[in-house]
């Protein structure tokens, strides 16, 4: 896995497992955010229409994923 995101000129942001012999040196920051992102991803796929993308249309898709969107920051 991490070599595949170092292939792509990517930088590792996951931190390595405790028992781990030698640890993996991370940005903290970048962690923090990409878990706040995580959390974003799944509260908005909590509403079944942005999970299963009942519409057919991209532009009524993207509307129901601002709406979650607009509903999750209000929350």
């Amino acid at each position: 896995m991490v070599e595949s995101i170092k292939k792509h000129e990517a930088e590792v942001v996951i931190p390595s497992k405790s028992n781990r012999t030698t640890a993996r040196i991370i940005d903290q920051n970048l962690y923090k955010d990409r878990n706040k992102v995580e959390r974003f991803f799944l509260k908005s796929k909590q509403y079944r229409a942005v999970a299963t993308r009942y519409d057919k249309k991209a532009a009524c898709y993207l509307a129901v994923v601002q709406l979650a969107c607009i509903m999750c920051w209000l929350k």
